[in-house]
């Protein structure tokens, strides 16, 4: 995550920090995560309050006739700068054992300003998986044209129903912000989707800042298509 005072800018690049960074942990938090236990309305917290930096959180997949999320070993980023790794794990533990947040910051060329474009990730994520699967998806309109949405959505549906998570590189302004987020600062930031509700038309987020508390929390997709502009996203 990157952060942006309403006034004056924080000379940080392009995303990866947390409000108050400290020391890597290896913590490992509670049992696997109860997905539904509180539904699944925009802003529901599914996982909140363990948000030391490494900490562990592993949240099993769901299957309903309206809900699909996967199965991922979710961590807290370990750094004030590694947003874009830890989310870049994430996606990657749906499918194999993921290399450590470190390990994946030297992939993708992470530096103490965060990681610069999304296309790294792609990258990355296409070189452990093994395949060609996912792609950088540009959003340069702000709002979001309907057809750039209605792409969004495809991608999310079709990219869970098949086991892979998305990675999408946010800009959060005032106003407009998951969460917990800090009010009154533009946030720069990676986070991964790793689920969604067709009914209520929701997406579940894998927030590796932990911003107020909250790891793992369902937020709306018009939210979401609002917050990737004029950024993009690796599906």
């Amino acid at each position: 995550m990157r952060k942006r005072f309403a006034a004056t800018a924080v000379a940080l690049a392009a995303a990866g920090c947390l409000l108050a960074p400290g020391a890597v942990q290896a913590a490992t938090g509670p049992g696997p995560v109860a997905v539904l236990e509180h539904g699944s309305a925009a802003g529901t917290a599914v996982v909140s309050g363990m948000n030391e930096p490494g900490t562990r959180l592993h949240a099993d997949a769901v299957r309903t006739s309206t809900v699909r999320t996967l199965e991922v070993d979710y961590q807290v980023q370990e750094t004030g700068y590694w947003c874009g790794p830890a989310a870049t794990r994430i996606a990657l533990s749906a499918r194999l054992a993921p290399p450590s947040q470190s390990a994946l910051a030297a992939e993708l060329g992470t530096h103490t300003g965060g990681t610069d474009h999304i296309g790294q990730v792609t990258r990355v994520l296409n070189a452990h998986v093994g395949t060609g699967w996912y792609e950088t998806k540009e959003m340069p309109n702000d709002p979001p044209t309907q057809a750039q949405k209605d792409l969004l959505w495809r991608d999310i549906v079709l990219d869970i129903d098949n086991n892979y998570p998305l990675v999408t590189n946010i800009v959060a302004p005032p106003g407009n912000q998951p969460p917990g987020y800090p009010p009154g600062e533009t946030i720069y930031h990676y986070f991964t989707v790793i689920g969604y509700d067709d009914v209520n038309r929701t997406v579940l987020i894998a927030d590796p800042a932990s911003f107020g508390g909250n790891q793992i929390y369902w937020l709306s997709f018009d939210q979401l298509a609002s917050l990737i502009p004029p950024k993009g996203y690796a599906a």
